[in-house]
């Protein structure tokens, strides 16, 4: 397993200690907190046995800076629970959670935070975020699409994740494995 270097332990002890950070420019803006029951992130990859594996992982808590009256947020932090996934088959769950892949007895939370929003239009954005899984902090990208009203808006969001850069072991089934996750979650707020 590759080791990680002082700033990636650093960032990584420092999301931990700190949580959520809200954004400079949020200052006095209302903080939403993300519907767990009713939010959803989803996963799907290549795999050589049977076509693609689906899965999903718990977004446990999460909180969107979201000013009056718009459904652009200025900041976005989520907390996900990988020792709840689901892929429809036990086994292949268990073997998800071991040291192999995402150890979560040893990496028991996935975190997102924003760090970057830009709009294009009133009702889609890009996002760009410090994701951390398996002790691995890396920016990603998600776009954004939204429904709903302000008081009651409904977040779409998608991107690509590649999972070798995440730091996990590569394991004897790495090569039957595709290296590009899809990832998309449905988020609701309280």
């Amino acid at each position: 397993m590759p080791r990680l270097n002082v700033a990636q332990v650093a960032l990584v002890a420092l999301a931990i200690l700190a949580g959520p950070a809200v954004p400079a420019e949020a200052g006095s803006v209302p903080v939403r907190i993300i519907n767990s029951a009713a939010s959803t992130a989803t996963f799907s990859v290549e795999h050589i046995y049977v076509e693609r594996v689906n899965g999903s992982v718990p977004i446990v808590q999460g909180e969107i800076y979201l000013q009056q009256g718009t459904v652009i947020p200025l900041g976005v932090y989520a907390v996900l629970d990988p020792t709840k996934i689901k892929t429809g088959e036990d086994d292949r769950d268990g073997a998800l959670q071991s040291p192999d892949w995402f150890d979560t007895k040893k990496f028991p939370t996935w975190t997102f935070q924003a760090t970057k929003i830009v709009p294009s239009g009133t009702s889609a954005f890009s996002l760009d975020g410090t994701l951390t899984i398996h002790g691995v902090a890396r920016t990603e990208h998600l776009d954004v699409t939204v429904s709903g009203t302000p008081e009651h808006p409904h977040y779409h969001a998608v991107g690509k994740i590649d999972r070798h850069a995440f730091g996990m072991h590569v394991t004897r089934l790495d090569p039957v494995v595709g290296n590009d996750v899809d990832v998309a979650l449905d988020v609701t707020l309280q």
